[in-house]
């Protein structure tokens, strides 16, 4: 009896776990994006550490990027498809070794849930492409929003204010 019993929970166990659930799973954060393209093509136009960040969801070391101490007047835009997302009096030093702001320019940043660490964090992508860019954290300024986008750099490039 106790095996009848124990073949009818693996069974059930077995049954929940269905195709559609595993297509769901696979699209999960597969949103439709105005700029699609092939992983060939992102690997062709972006280098090993772009793509691995925009487009694996990668995270480039702490204090690596250039732009974590850049402190010129401009627009940071996407590395992979030039949408602008942050604007430099939004930035600040948030001695986490990457580079921070308050606030995103609006409708061109997009969120989601990620629990890849064990609980969830926000995750930030560029509107345009999907390109993961980072997370927000609600440990920022206090005198402006609160919140500190924490961007790995190597997902931006920097447009100074001339050009």
């Amino acid at each position: 009896m106790k095996k009848v019993v124990l073949l009818i929970a693996a069974m059930t166990l077995l049954g929940c776990n269905s195709k559609a659930q595993d297509s769901k799973n696979q699209n999960e954060g597969n949103e439709t994006f105005k700029i699609n393209k092939t992983d060939s093509e992102w690997k062709s136009e972006l280098n090993d550490m772009q793509y691995y960040v925009l487009r694996k969801a990668g995270t480039e070391p702490a204090f690596s990027s250039p732009l974590n101490k850049n402190y010129e007047q401009g627009v940071y835009v996407c590395a992979a498809c030039n949408t602008p997302l942050f604007k430099s009096e939004h930035k600040f030093d948030s001695g986490t070794g990457w580079p921070s702001f308050d606030q995103e320019i609006k409708g061109n940043v997009a969120f989601s849930t990620d629990y890849k660490i064990g609980y969830a964090r926000t995750e930030e992508h560029c509107a345009i492409c999907g390109g993961h860019l980072g997370h927000v954290f609600d440990d920022g300024p206090r005198n402006t929003t609160g919140k500190r986008h924490c961007i790995n750099g190597v997902a931006l490039k920097f447009i100074p204010e001339h050009e």
